[in-house]
């Protein structure tokens, strides 16, 4: 055991060295394929992406969420009590300006009438009686006078038949006032007679209207001004949404706004602004904003809801890239134009404006040309580029005519 030991150690330090020296080489290996990886990256072109540069319009546009309400409401209501004996129309039905559509049991009435014409004949009568006893004390009155002028009649007689005839002209004009109430209570009874037919009388609008809802039945018996119907007017009809403070703003009447709805997928609707509300709710902090949409066939109802898209702003001829282009350096938009032979790329800063469908509108010094869409990462300005044939960006190969 002893003898042995020293060969042992020898070999066992010799077999160390060697591991060292083979981990030493296999590290300095390594090492230099690294080195000689970091050396020729500079130099190595990167693949690349990249899109044309366009000129053309662009727009802004956002989608409001809302509901339809109709132009105009009117509640047909009587304006006298009774039974409900007829209800002419209903629900979807059109309606005429004017035209009746409900009607009163009107027994109770036509006695009222019939009352008020006993009561005028017969004020008529006692307006007959006092003229003739009118005409009666006024001779009275002539013949008492002759006869004191000539002495044979006394003062005392005269006075009473003087009298006697203002007597009579007080009971005349009390009889002929009598008279007036009575025709004018006749007049009443008529009229509320004539209330029992219901009309739809609006004022203002379109001469033709819908039937909304229906309150009543046949049968019913209902106050005055109690609802019975409404109707409404559906051309146009009225958008509302609620916007907040960010595009108050820029919102203003007379801007077109394109609508759909669910009842009609793939249906767009035309429509201009028409009011802005002049102050937020309190609760929502948001304002409302109604648009005018032409209707002429009433396919649009109140209630339905509907998005609402507004355009903002708008450029005529501005100079677009697609979204994916951008990139930020050093807290600043830019973008990486190619050089004309397509071999390296420049890194240019630009101002960002109207964003739509994919697309940006920039604004910068020589944007013409190519803009890198995919490796931006790993270029940097004058990097050498390798352009791929990768997929086309859906905005990129947009035309000019394509953003309408």
């Amino acid at each position: 055991m002893k003898s042995g030991s020293p060969k042992i150690f020898i070999l066992t330090v010799l077999l160390l060295g060697a591991a060292a020296g083979l981990i030493w080489v296999i590290l300095a290996q390594f090492h230099e394929r690294d080195n000689s990886r970091q050396g020729g990256k500079a130099l190595q072109a990167v693949p690349v992406e990249v899109a044309q540069i366009q000129r053309g319009p662009i727009a802004l546009r956002r989608t409001f969420s809302g509901e339809l309400e109709a132009l105009a409401e009117f509640v047909v209501a009587p304006k006298v009590s009774g039974r409900v004996e007829r209800v002419l129309v209903n629900i979807a039905d059109t309606v005429e300006r004017g035209q009746i559509v409900a009607e009163l049991d009107n027994a109770e009435y036509i006695q009222a009438v019939t009352q008020a014409q006993a009561d005028l004949e017969v004020a008529r009568a006692k307006l007959s009686e006092a003229r003739s006893a009118l005409e009666i004390a006024s001779r009275e009155f002539k013949r008492t006078d002759s006869l004191l002028k000539r002495g044979v009649a006394s003062d005392s007689e005269y006075d009473a038949a003087m009298q006697d005839q203002q007597a009579k002209q007080a009971q005349l004009k009390v009889a002929a006032a009598e008279v007036t109430k009575a025709e004018s209570s006749l007049e009443t009874a008529r009229i509320r007679l004539g209330y029992t037919k219901v009309p739809a009388g609006w004022s203002g609008g379109d001469d033709q209207r819908v039937v909304a809802e229906r309150y009543v039945d046949e049968g019913q018996t209902v106050a005055a001004n109690a609802p019975l119907l409404l109707i409404v007017e559906l051309q146009p009809i009225v958008g509302v949404v609620f916007v907040t403070e960010k595009e108050y703003a820029r919102l203003k009447p007379g801007q077109l706004v394109s609508l759909t709805t669910d009842a009609y997928p793939g249906e767009l609707y035309q429509g201009r602004i028409d009011r802005i509300a002049p102050v937020f709710r309190k609760s929502t902090r948001q304002a409302r904003i109604e648009m005018t949409i032409d209707n002429p066939r009433h396919r649009l109802k109140p209630g339905m809801f509907i998005r609402a898209t507004v355009v903002l702003d708008e450029v005529a001829d501005a100079t677009l890239v697609p979204e994916q282009a951008l990139t930020i350096r050093d807290d600043r938009s830019g973008v990486f134009i190619v050089s004309d032979d397509g071999r390296s790329v420049r890194w240019r800063t630009v101002n960002v404006g109207i964003r739509e469908d994919g697309r940006v509108q920039v604004a910068g010094e020589r944007l013409v040309g190519q803009v890198v869409i995919l490796g931006q990462q790993l270029i940097e300005d004058g990097s050498p580029i390798k352009i791929t044939d990768g997929p086309k960006s859906p905005a990129a190969g947009r035309q000019k005519g394509d953003a309408q």
